[in-house]
């Protein structure tokens, strides 16, 4: 039986755009600061097409949780009115409006499956940035998609309609509050939320001006049989999920060797692999224990084994659907040890991730079985998960055509997500799109986890970057990231746009951007 999510989609879409399509999308680009034209408890009394107002309050200051459990508080200090709100049955969002509004709307990602009310850009409203946030359609853990079983409404709306619905509304409650829609308008996210970030730019072009998509989850079916490729060797007994196959000394004394190997091929020692791509490691050099038996300085048969799935492509019926995971990091903090090879006191988020991918958003079943999955019908069984899910279109003629912009980052060293995931696609839009770096721009940078973390540079403000390039045509030529501990900054560090590589002068500070020249075209 054929899908019928293609033509609900353009049911529930052609609907929406007749309840909603009365809002200019973009302005004439002027900013202003604007001031509030009616008082913030009014919009309390507004009424929407398939939308509730719940609360309207004014505050003079307060301090907000990001509603990402991994995100610290945000302590807002400036006077701004918070709008809570419903769209449809389930869809709840949180606005943030400053009394003095600078004219431009920012939107956050979620990460994970969401599952509430996430925000991450909530400190920007102490500039004058007017931010939202969403739960995507659902409550719940952000590391379970139970909240997917048989539900296709919860289902489509995190795929696919979640982000631009809480957008329009947006547009509309801040026109109504300041008497004038935004003059630019903003979206960033990383991991889901630079899936969403993609879904944005390829789906609904004319929702922002500028988007910025981090470490982007943009193919949901291929990174889940990546996780569960490797979880099926890391758990070979799925009723025992207290062992892995991979250890922490595993990751230890492979980090060790790869180092040995590749740190210095950019001319430094600096636990930083300035372009894993020249790192050449010979999986088939690592030492193997004697007899077969478990020892600090060396790998079985069964971690070897595993280990080298997490370097392999994932292949079926001859084509690659996911790319391996680059050398480097393994053994730092929030890396392997957390993302492939898990603990007695938590399963891998490979594993946690894919299960529940598999289960509840491809099969609709709690008792799937990643352990015995042969992946002989994986492109029959995905395609329905595929279709709203997946961010995977390459042309991006319609974004251009708004003269959107673009910035795509990915950290070298992500265990999460491929970076070459990322590359592969953004050639594939290059070959579309010979033009594409005007309005795309890809930044590789190195020695970074997923969205963060790591050895090497990681801090920027994508907002300015966004911004400076969306409304003063400043491109993003050379990014400079910094690495900071405690508030002081250890280092900084130049990445260029895709394919350019920074490299190392030879001469001045390693820690210092000014170091560093472009190698590359």
């Amino acid at each position: 039986m054929p899908s019928p999510t293609p033509f609900i989609m353009k049911i529930v879409t052609a609907i929406y755009l007749l309840l909603f399509g009365f809002y200019p999308l973009y302005s004439s680009g002027q900013v202003k600061n604007s001031k509030p034209c009616i008082p913030c408890e009014q919009l309390k009394e507004l009424r929407l097409p398939d939308v509730k107002i719940l609360k309207a309050e004014s505050f003079t200051k307060d301090t907000i949780g990001s509603g990402a459990p991994w995100m610290p508080p945000n302590i807002v200090s400036v006077p701004f009115c918070k709008v809570s709100g419903t769209i449809s049955k389930e869809i709840d969002f949180e606005l943030m409006l400053p009394q003095a509004w600078n004219g431009r709307f920012l939107m956050s990602g979620g990460g994970g499956y969401v599952g509430s009310i996430q925000n991450d850009l909530i400190n920007y409203v102490n500039t004058g940035y007017v931010t939202v946030g969403t739960n995507t359609g659902h409550k719940g853990n952000p590391l379970s998609a139970e909240w997917a079983l048989n539900n296709m409404e919860r289902q489509i709306n995190f795929g696919r309609l979640a982000i631009h619905r809480t957008a329009a509304v947006s547009k509309f409650i801040i026109n109504s509050f300041y008497c004038v829609y935004p003059a630019f308008s903003y979206f960033l996210g990383c991991s889901r939320g630079g899936g969403q970030a993609m879904v944005e730019a390829q789906l609904y072009p004319e929702d922002f001006n500028g988007i910025v998509a981090g470490a982007p989850a943009f193919n949901w079916p291929a990174i889940g049989a990546k996780f569960i490729k490797g979880c099926q060797l890391n758990y070979p007994d799925p009723k025992n999920l207290t062992k892995p196959v991979i250890t922490n000394d595993n990751l230890k004394l492979l980090q060790k060797l790869v180092l040995q190997q590749c740190d210095n091929i950019d001319g430094l020692n600096d636990k930083i692999i300035n372009d894993p791509r020249t790192c050449k490691f010979d999986l088939s050099k690592l030492p193997v224990c004697p007899n077969d038996k478990a020892g600090l300085g060396c790998f079985t048969k069964q971690q070897l084994a595993a280990i080298k799935t997490v370097y392999a492509p994932v292949k079926i019926e001859d084509k690659e659907v996911y790319p391996s995971f680059p050398f480097g990091l393994e053994a730092e903090q929030g890396s392997w040890d957390a993302w492939v090879a898990g603990s007695a006191q938590l399963p891998s988020l490979h594993y946690l991730f894919g299960t529940d991918l598999f289960k509840y958003l491809v099969y609709n079943d709690p008792s799937w079985d990643f352990s015995k999955y042969d992946f002989k019908k994986f492109f029959e069984d995905t395609r329905y998960a595929s279709s709203y899910l997946d961010a995977t279109q390459s042309d991006y003629s319609d974004f251009k055509k708004v003269k959107g912009k673009m910035i795509m980052y990915h950290g070298w060293n992500d265990p999460a997500l491929s970076a070459f995931a990322t590359i592969n696609h953004y050639e594939e839009a290059m070959k579309k799109d010979k033009d594409l770096q005007s309005y795309i721009r890809l930044f590789l940078l190195p020695g970074v986890l997923h969205c963060g973390g790591g050895t090497g540079a990681d801090n920027v403000d994508w907002v300015k970057l966004i911004q400076d390039w969306t409304e003063n045509d400043k491109t993003p030529d050379r990014v400079v990231l910094s690495k900071m501990e405690n508030g002081k900054t250890l280092m900084t560090r130049p990445v260029y746009p895709y394919p350019k590589v920074a490299s190392y002068n030879g001469k001045g500070q390693s820690t210092d951007e000014k170091s560093f020249g472009i190698k590359g075209n």
